[in-house]
């Protein structure tokens, strides 16, 4: 799947939380909302707080909000690609050893042939 395709799918199921979806979907996906949200910093900058800490401006706000939905619904197929229960998304609420066994579980190929969340993407 290349870089236009896999956005097309990304935005093509918004709120599919079952099924499964291609590694290379997920990471474009993951690629494209972050160079947007890049994008969208330097347009509208935000501000800086009496602390330093940077305030995202309206626009990537807007964009995070967006994309919310279906960034967790790619994150769900993503998982039971690779044969896992979307449930171990909250893995990313344990700090660093919580996300490294997450991005394991993302990087992992999916497995081949039917299992219980469906047919291979393949």
């Amino acid at each position: 799947m290349n870089f236009g395709e896999a956005i097309k799918s990304y935005f093509k199921n918004y709120a599919v939380f079952k099924g499964r979806s291609r590694r290379s979907a997920f990471w474009y996906s993951v690629l494209f909302t972050a160079l947007v949200s890049t994008a969208a910093g330097i347009i509208n900058p935000g501000s800086l707080d009496e602390n330093g800490w940077r305030n995202p401006g309206a626009l990537e706000n807007l964009w995070s909000l967006a994309t919310f939905i279906p960034s967790l619904a790619i994150s769900f197929r993503r998982l039971h690609d690779t044969g896992k229960s979307a449930s171990n998304l909250f893995w990313i609420f344990l700090p660093v050893i919580g996300w490294i066994i997450l991005l394991v579980a993302l990087v992992k190929d999916g497995t081949p042939g039917p299992n219980q969340y469906g047919e291979p993407v393949k």
